[in-house]
């Protein structure tokens, strides 16, 4: 499968250069926040989520991962990119998020896909339930950015993570070796930036869903 997966793509190579945003506030402060050795509570930059205050900061900045993608995608695409709050309370309304207490079940994939395409007339969301590579790869290449399920150690590739999908990233670029994915819980200076994830390494994290972001104009940057 996977070879024939890579002789698709043939020798096509394509990394979008794509701004990161962590799902935190303060990028160079993920390995803290996802150790749990510094509070969420403490990020120092917690305001500029438009949170009201450190606590509603906390609780949904370790559940916004897909926000995340979002607004790279928005960013790179030229469009007007929303504090994380605001995307926040607009997808809980369209029921993307839905909260009961202190748990949240999202990203819905259905109604997010519905909001992005409603909210952004210039930018496209199709949702896949069976993504193979080289579908993302051939997305990428056509200048789509893709929000792929996978787990969380997708950061670091451990050879036998506990499960796959649960968290949300945004591919970037492909070629014949690679995925390239911007990783919203990525660690600075190694997974955050057009992570480079082996083809191989790929199915032990994938859980083969995700949703394929396309824009009508040229990415301005």
């Amino acid at each position: 499968m996977l070879w024939a997966t890579l002789i698709a793509m043939s020798e096509r190579s394509t990394i979008h250069q794509v701004a990161y945003y962590a799902q935190w506030e303060s990028p160079d402060l993920v390995p803290d926040f996802i150790a749990g050795t510094r509070s969420v509570r403490d990020d120092p930059l917690w305001q500029k989520s438009g949170a009201a205050d450190r606590d509603e900061y906390a609780f949904w900045a370790d559940r916004t991962c897909g926000i995340a993608c979002l607004r790279m995608a928005l960013d790179h695409f030229g469009e007007h990119v929303p504090p994380v709050m605001e995307l926040v309370s607009e997808l809980s309304d369209a029921g993307a998020y839905v909260r009961d207490g202190d748990t949240v079940h999202g990203l819905v994939y259905r109604p997010f896909a519905e909001y992005v395409t409603r909210r952004w007339t210039a930018l496209t969301a199709t949702i896949h339930t069976d993504l193979d590579e080289t579908e993302i790869a051939d997305a990428v290449h056509a200048g789509s950015l893709v929000v792929i399920s996978v787990h969380k150690t997708i950061r670091t590739l451990p050879p036998e993570p506990p499960s796959r999908g649960g968290h949300l990233v945004l591919s970037v670029g492909a070629d014949t070796e690679a995925l390239y994915i911007n990783n919203p819980s990525g660690l600075p200076g190694h997974s955050q930036h057009a992570h480079r994830v082996p083809w191989a390494d790929l199915p032990r994290f994938y859980a083969r869903r995700g949703v394929v972001l396309s824009h009508t104009k040229e990415p301005v940057r």
